[in-house]
């Protein structure tokens, strides 16, 4: 179709070893990494605040603005990212987080993460949520094409915003390359370095509510007598003071971990390390970790809710979230059967092989295409 020009709304794109480096962050930075790589055609001009990126074949436009605070996002994203728009004569907006301009010269994408701030508005403050819920409300309606990361997702915004779901389009997460299974002595390594325990569950993610940690506590008070540890990985979100309150309350202070956030390059050690991965969460929009773990060979147990049984497949064992024996029993059962988990290890591997960044970075550059293909009728 000839050369286009398309601009990526990268604002929310941090390159900080904190918990803003997960999730949404992920999506973008993979994005912009391999679109030049799989589409000759597009010109790429991405609009962000991390003046630490760097992005081979990307036209990257800075803002001198601190749009690492959200008012001042915001505002960069309604007032000023229409004139940047026009002065980059971009035809296509790809807005990668929820909101398109109210006013924009020219059509846009959006993408959908999770409809999370409707699901769990608790987990929210007020002001966030009111505008998240407003303006992607907004934004979904206006988009050319709105992009789900998962079928759930899709299904979200169909019922609960009433997008249309012809131009709703699904696009899978992936995961980095350098997650794989590791050689035993390397393993061995790590976990003597760290002083961790021969034989543990590992949690991975945000400790919040809606990650449904209070009741996996209660699943492995169940079997803690098992000479196994849980490791609770992940920096402390909001909410967090039940969960470690439940800690004491079922006297698992001695079995239970909490190394507190882990930086990226770290991840493969500890999915490695574990002997079961674990992820009990009630609401993801897509849910990366049981990704990582099941393509560094972990045998996984999660939750059948939301977009988890779409990632796991029946590369993991899917149990009710809401029922602590459910968990109990799955877990004890992987604890004590090793042929069990080599059967899902290698499971759990050729199930992730169906997700990668690439791919993502391919599916959006059709649907691009699409969007820039379609020519709305004159009214």
């Amino acid at each position: 179709m000839g050369q286009y020009t398309v601009g990526l709304n990268a604002h929310l794109l941090s390159l900080s070893q904190n918990y803003r480096g997960a999730g949404i962050n992920q999506y973008i930075y993979n994005l912009l990494r391999f679109l030049p790589t799989v589409d000759g055609e597009g010109r790429y001009v991405a609009f962000l605040g991390e003046k630490r990126a760097q992005f081979p074949g990307i036209r990257l436009c800075f803002t001198p603005l601190p749009t690492a605070l959200p008012p001042v996002r915001i505002l960069w994203e309604q007032v000023f990212q229409p004139w940047a728009l026009w002065q980059e004569r971009v035809e296509l907006l790809h807005s990668l987080a929820f909101v398109g301009p109210l006013f924009s010269p020219c059509p846009f994408l959006v993408t959908v993460y999770d409809l999370s701030f409707l699901h769990y508005p608790g987990s929210f403050r007020l002001w966030n949520r009111l505008y998240l819920s407003l303006f992607t409300r907004i934004s979904v309606k206006k988009a050319r094409r709105v992009i789900a990361i998962s079928e759930n997702t899709k299904r979200d915004l169909v019922k609960l915003l009433g997008v249309d779901e012809r131009k709703v389009r699904v696009t899978y997460c992936g995961y980095d390359e350098s997650l794989r299974p590791l050689p035993e002595a390397e393993i061995e390594e790590f976990r003597r370095r760290k002083g961790l325990p021969e034989r543990f569950i590992l949690f991975l993610g945000t400790i919040e509510p809606r990650k449904n940690l209070v009741r996996l506590l209660e699943a492995f008070s169940k079997i803690k007598g098992e000479g196994v540890k849980l490791v609770l990985a992940g920096g402390l979100g909001w909410g967090y003071g039940p969960i470690l309150a439940s800690v004491e309350r079922l006297n698992l202070k001695e079995d239970v971990l909490l190394p507190g956030f882990v930086p990226p390059e770290e991840k493969v050690y500890w999915y490695n390390a574990a002997e079961v991965f674990v992820y009990p969460s009630l609401y993801e929009g897509f849910g990366l970790p049981p990704l990582e773990a099941m393509a560094c060979g972990t045998p996984v147990v999660a939750s059948k809710a939301a977009s988890l049984p779409e990632v796991v497949g029946d590369g993991g064992v899917l149990v009710d979230p809401l029922n602590p024996d459910a968990m109990a029993e799955a877990l004890l059962r992987l604890l004590s059967n090793p042929e069990e988990r080599e059967r899902l290890r290698i499971k759990g591997l050729r199930q992730a092989q169906k997700f990668s960044w690439e791919l993502m970075a391919k599916e959006t550059v059709s649907i691009y295409r699409e969007a820039l293909a379609e020519r709305r009728p004159r009214l």
